[in-house]
């Protein structure tokens, strides 16, 4: 039974039986965040209070993060007497040998959950299998509600395991896209692909994936203005040209190259 659900893909949740048990107060909802991040395994007492007070602890940092999990282990009481089968809180946030362990039977995180379907369309993308890997994805990237942690105040640790869930979002986006692109979905996709460029001016696997949507749509001199627009970006603010590959790309538009045409058969699947 997953009684126990947390997520990190947007706003901190974490529920008990469907009851909601993350704290609001800054420093619980970090220790909160950092344990969830480390779901099932043991945080160490030096790693929590880098988290919590970057290298500068109050004088008793021990006894403050044991007020912290005090008051954690309080909130999911409250909440487990709602479960059928009620379990110690102390099993569901432990003390370990040099620090403290959030988990237990039952426990899910959203990040795992993203992370298997993001495993599971490579396997599908590794064995031809386009189809699939387009609905792992999609399943996958459902889990998203904003930004990763987008409401917790984290430290070093936080920050960068939000970054790399941002950035694994960012890549698993680009990769179901292409799924798309190879079943001939390229009509369909132009919309998403001219919002998902707005969002990220300089990222340049998304403005390729939209040229070739716009030129296997027939609408070759949109795709070339997509070009013409992110190198004049490029040029202006950054002070370099697109990438090579982008660049091969731009002339293969240019010259109506046919290998740019969708895979064959791929038009029934659009």
């Amino acid at each position: 039974m997953e009684y126990f659900v947390i997520g990190l893909l947007g706003p901190l949740s974490v529920q008990v039986g469907g009851v909601p048990v993350a704290p609001s107060a800054g420093q619980q909802r970090r220790l909160m965040a950092l344990l969830a991040a480390n779901l099932g395994r043991e945080v160490g007492m030096a790693a929590i209070e880098e988290e919590l007070w970057a290298g500068r602890p109050p004088g008793r940092p021990a006894a403050a993060v044991q007020t912290y999990v005090k008051e954690l282990r309080r909130r999911i009481g409250d909440a487990v007497v709602t479960l059928p089968d009620a379990v110690d809180p102390k099993q569901i946030l432990s003390r370990g040998h040099g620090g403290y362990r959030l988990g237990g039977p039952g426990a899910v995180l959203d990040v795992h959950d993203f992370e298997r379907s993001v495993r599971d369309a490579s396997r599908a993308l590794a064995a031809g299998d386009h189809e699939e890997a387009s609905r792992r994805l999609t399943a996958g990237l459902a889990l998203w509600r904003g930004r990763a942690l987008d409401d917790v105040r984290g430290g070093g640790a936080l920050r960068a395991e939000a970054l790399r869930l941002d950035e694994l979002r960012l890549t698993a986006l680009e990769t179901r896209i292409g799924a798309d692109l190879h079943l001939g979905r390229h009509a369909r996709l132009i919309s998403e692909l001219t919002a998902l460029t707005s969002l990220h001016p300089f990222q340049e696997n998304l403005h390729g994936q939209l040229m070739l949507a716009l030129h296997r749509s027939g609408r070759q001199s949109r795709a070339l203005d997509v070009y013409r627009c992110l190198r004049a970006r490029f040029v202006r603010e950054l002070g370099i040209e697109p990438s090579r590959r982008l660049r091969a790309l731009h002339r293969s538009v240019l010259a109506a190259d046919p290998a740019l045409d969708p895979p064959a058969l791929a038009g029934l699947a659009s």
